[in-house]
């Protein structure tokens, strides 16, 4: 499982710091790109804080909390024999995640975001990117997983 968990880092990071490449040449001027009717757009946003834009302007804490946080995972995931394949690829989702945005916040102080979902005229999900996407999607894999007694194979 090593050698697929070291692929999904990689692809994440590749893949979300593509996208926001490209988030950045296109959508910088202040074009929104229409997906989905009003469901879907790519809107290009700064976000100089965590998730949903709280604590703002925290650069510091931010890249201290992304390395302590990546340390744990990797003392977890080379130090339990016992986790399951599952548990391995949710860390190596949440991992390739913030290794992504940490990257954004060491060179920029902001996370690019582009990703902008809205429910009809009454909610407005706050932009994302695609690192914030494999961060949540790994985390609600663990979750599961603890949930159900599956995050150790027995």
């Amino acid at each position: 499982m090593s050698i697929i968990a070291v692929f999904i880092i990689i692809f994440s990071v590749v893949f979300d710091q593509l996208t926001k490449y490209w988030a950045t040449e296109v959508l910088k001027n202040g074009e929104s790109i229409k997906i989905i009717g009003n469901f879907l757009r790519f809107t290009y946003a700064e976000n100089r804080g965590a998730a949903f834009s709280i604590l703002q302007n925290q650069r510091v804490f931010f890249l201290i909390i992304t390395i302590i946080m990546l340390i744990i995972l990797g003392i977890v995931y080379f130090t339990n024999r016992n986790l399951s394949n599952l548990s391995r690829l949710s860390m190596a989702m949440i991992a390739g995640g913030a290794i992504g945005n940490f990257i954004d916040r060491y060179r920029m102080g902001y996370v690019i975001d582009f990703i902008d979902v809205r429910f009809g005229t009454f909610y407005n999900f706050p932009v994302f990117n695609i690192a914030d996407s494999f961060v949540v999607c790994g985390t609600i894999l663990m979750v599961i997983l603890i949930l159900f007694n599956k995050f150790e194979t027995s």
